[in-house]
This record gives structure tokens, C-alpha cells and sequence, in this order.
């Protein structure tokens, strides 16, 4: 696995049992995402990033119908979020599978190619090369399916110290909101031949993009 995969497991190994309960607070618009996602019936839905299995968890109740896949880089991660799919009794419902969001073969770790719903819940602003993996994200979307993405934004509607405060605390996770992520998803549309839709939410504190494929 590539450095990036090596610092990820580095930086949870023991963050990962708490992860949850404190990411709750700050990381928001991701329930809002997951009740918006309305997979069709017998559909499929892919977190790229998948981290504890929280969001898929979420996903499998609010939709229970759909077939859910997670890839995240972390293996210290995926080993928690496996325990979480289990204990809630979705094991049978849940593939987990480690690999790069910017390069990794949905074929060859999950037996398909593309998927109805595909989302990144704050995982871009943690990703390196960034834009590769929306791409990648982009291209795994069946046609007539969705790209949902939400992440931190750039605070602009919001005081000068707390972007500081907030932008700061990040970096000691080595997590960096992409100032040009609404941007990014616009050429995604159009490089895919999609529909792009950007919209900031709670004054700037975060953002909420998809593309629907054509």
C-alpha cells in the first residue's frame, strides 16, 4: 500500500475507537446526504473512504433495500468498520475492501463496475490527489446514477478566527478543505458527460456536490 495508506493506518490505529463519537459533532450534512441518496430497490451504493462503516450503516438503515460497498485505504479502519457491520447484523449486506480511492478497480474488488449511488463524505479533504479520486469516484457511477459528495468548506460566511481555530485543528489530522472543490465537481461533470450541482451549506462550513451521470 502507498505512503498515504501507511500514514492513514498511522493516524487511527487508535483514533478509529473514538472516531465516531467525536466526528459527530463537526463533520456535518452527512445524514442529510445519506436521506437524499434514494438508491433504487435492489440497488447499489459505494462509499469511497468508507473509514469505521458509520455512513454505510446509516445507508443500510435508512435504505434497506440496497446492496452497499465500502473502499478505504485504511486497513485499521476497514478492520473496525467490519466489527460495526457485524455487530449491527449487516454482514451479509456489507463488502468492505482496501484500496486507493484514486486508482482502485471496483471490478476487481467487488465483482462489478459501476453503481447506482456513489458518495465521499469527507474523505477528499484527506486524499492527496484529490481531484484524481472525484474523478475515479465519477467513473464508477452507472448511467442514470449519482455522485454525492459533502465536505468541509472555506467558512466564508463564518467569523475570520474560527476558520483559523477550525482550518488548524484539521491540519493536525492532515486534513485540508479544498478550496476549489465546487469547481473540481464541475469539470467531473463535465468530463463524464454529467450533471454537476454545488451548493454551500451552513454558512460556508461545508459543501454538498454530485454529479448525475447521463
Amino acid at each position: 500500500m502507498s505512503d498515504h495508506g501507511r500514514l492513514m493506518d498511522g493516524t487511527y490505529r487508535w483514533q478509529r475507537h473514538i472516531y465516531d463519537i467525536t466526528r459527530k459533532y463537526y463533520l456535518l450534512g452527512r445524514d442529510g446526504l445519506i436521506a437524499d441518496l434514494a438508491p433504487p430497490s435492489g440497488g447499489s451504493v459505494l462509499e469511497i473512504g468508507c473509514g469505521t462503516g458509520r455512513n454505510l450503516i446509516a445507508v443500510g438503515k435508512v435504505w434497506p433495500h440496497a446492496r452497499l460497498y465500502g473502499v478505504d485505504i485504511s486497513q485499521a479502519m476497514l478492520d473496525t468498520a467490519q466489527i460495526a457491520v457485524e455487530r449491527v447484523g449487516m454482514a451479509c449486506r456489507v463488502r468492505l475492501a482496501r484500496g486507493d480511492a484514486v486508482d482502485f478497480d471496483p471490478q476487481a474488488l467487488f465483482g462489478r463496475a459501476t453503481f447506482d449511488r456513489v458518495f465521499i463524505s469527507y474523505a477528499l479533504s484527506m486524499i492527496p490527489d484529490w481531484e484524481a479520486a472525484l474523478r475515479q469516484a465519477a467513473l464508477c457511477v452507472a448511467p442514470g446514477g449519482r455522485l454525492e459528495v459533502v465536505d468541509f468548506g472555506q467558512q466564508e460566511r463564518l467569523p475570520g478566527a474560527w476558520r483559523a481555530v477550525l482550518f488548524g485543528w484539521l491540519a493536525r489530522f492532515h486534513v485540508t478543505p479544498r478550496a476549489v472543490l465546487g469547481d473540481a465537481i464541475e469539470a467531473v461533470a463535465r468530463d463524464v458527460g454529467g450533471e454537476p450541482s454545488v451548493r454551500a451549506l451552513y454558512r460556508g462550513y461545508a459543501v454538498r456536490g454530485g454529479v448525475l451521470r447521463l
